[in-house]
């Protein structure tokens, strides 16, 4: 990250004070982001879509549903079959403004009829701010009951059923690292005040901990990652997703039977720790504007990272997932139907031209390979499937397992 100067909101300058004016980078970023009172989840400051600070697949109308429909349809007449009585859940982790979840609820009252009376929505939300919008707007959507709870709270009775987390990794809190004479060193968050001025926030930087170096090893090792990578240079930095293993463990114990499927901005590790992306993935953004001044605006900015492909799957198996595969965004919709999708939009009449051009500028979203299509999407199993379970390894748009790239 470049140095800026940035000044310290009052409220984190307290809180720092109250840790020895520094902190680790990914303290810094759960408090700006999670904070229940400052934070921008937390505190509700941030508005997906857009009109808001920044757009996701739901957010651009309803035809992401519309596809993603036909996978949750494949997978939940799989789990009705394995469980013929009791609740079959969608969980929606980390649900934003409810969007998705509004759009899914008419689609399953349509497709999922002989299903109707056993099914539920489960939004798990930390942030009490996003939670109150996402009640508003979910209070008069259809017939599926929803309730909110933690992940947590669901483990203590795990569900049956589908598991969605989209773009919700990649705001998980990480560690910053910085190449030093050969060594890597964790990069903190000081405040600083000069000459009696304001305080500012800076960057500064320690000596890795055992434990957090312990770990880097161990994951390094498990994902056959290089790090530092050969031919990186002094002053080269990246990111450390160590949320990632905690998260899918909790994810795990909350379900007893069903799929995972992760929607994020990843990269394979060879792109993702390469020598040349000297200054790791991580964005700040605000009213649709990309910013690599991650300090600035603490609490009214979302900050965010892109994932290491293989640290995701290593993470998920690692917690008991079966990973079943991934592909792009792009790919995805493309077997979801999306062509035919397009091709439905150039029927329309005449008076909904409007409509149709709309609809047909968010589908070419979606997919365009500088922003939306560049969105992996991983799928996960909760138990191994059996010979009765009709090759849900096949489901549509899965790929085979990533290979791993040499050393």
């Amino acid at each position: 990250m470049k140095a800026f100067d940035v000044p310290c909101p009052e409220w984190l300058r307290e809180r720092l004070q109250q840790h020895g004016q520094r902190v680790p980078f990914s303290t810094f970023m759960e408090w700006a982001l999670h904070d229940p009172d400052h934070g921008a989840y937390g505190s509700g400051q941030l508005h997906v879509g857009t009109s808001g600070d920044f757009v996701t697949s739901p957010s651009l109308g309803e035809d992401f549903s519309g596809l993603l429909i036909h996978q949750l349809i494949e997978w939940l007449e799989l789990l009705a079959v394995r469980h013929p009585e009791g609740r079959l859940s969608i969980v929606d982790v980390g649900p934003g403004e409810g969007d998705l979840i509004a759009q899914l609820i008419p689609l399953l009252q349509a497709s999922a009829a002989e299903w109707l009376p056993r099914l539920e929505c489960v939004l798990v939300e930390i942030n009490p701010g996003m939670q109150q919008r996402q009640r508003a707007r979910l209070e008069s959507v259809g017939q599926i009951p929803c309730r909110w709870v933690g992940l947590q709270e669901l483990a203590a009775e795990p569900v049956n059923g589908i598991m969605l987390a989209h773009e919700l990794l990649d705001a998980l809190p990480v560690e910053r690292l910085i190449l030093r004479g050969g060594s890597l060193r964790r990069q903190m968050v000081t405040l600083e005040a000069v000459d009696g001025s304001a305080p500012l926030l800076r960057w500064d930087e320690d000596p890795l901990p055992p434990l957090l170096e312990a770990q880097i090893q161990k994951q390094a090792d498990r994902d056959a990652l290089e790090l530092p990578p050969r031919g990186a240079l002094d002053g080269w930095a990246t990111e450390w997703h160590h949320s990632v293993a905690p998260w899918m463990q909790q994810a795990y114990a909350a379900m007893s039977d069903g799929m995972l499927l992760v929607v994020d901005y990843a990269l394979e590790s060879s792109r993702y720790y390469a020598p040349r992306r000297c200054d790791g993935t991580l964005l700040a953004y605000k009213r649709q504007q990309a910013s690599t001044d991650v300090l600035r605006d603490a609490g009214s900015q979302d900050i965010t990272a892109h994932l290491c492909l293989e640290s995701v799957v290593g993470a998920a198996s690692e917690a008991g997932w079966l990973f079943a595969g991934q592909c792009r965004q792009g790919e995805a919709l493309l077997a979801l139907g999306l062509a035919e999708r397009l091709t439905a939009l150039q029927q329309m009449p005449a008076d909904q031209l409007a409509e149709a051009l709309r609809r047909r500028e968010a589908l070419l979203r979606l997919v365009d390979p500088s922003c939306l299509g560049e969105l992996r999407w991983f799928a996960f199993l909760r138990n191994t499937p059996t010979a009765a379970d009709n090759g849900v390894l096949d489901s549509r748009f899965l790929r085979e397992p990533i290979p791993r790239e040499p050393s």
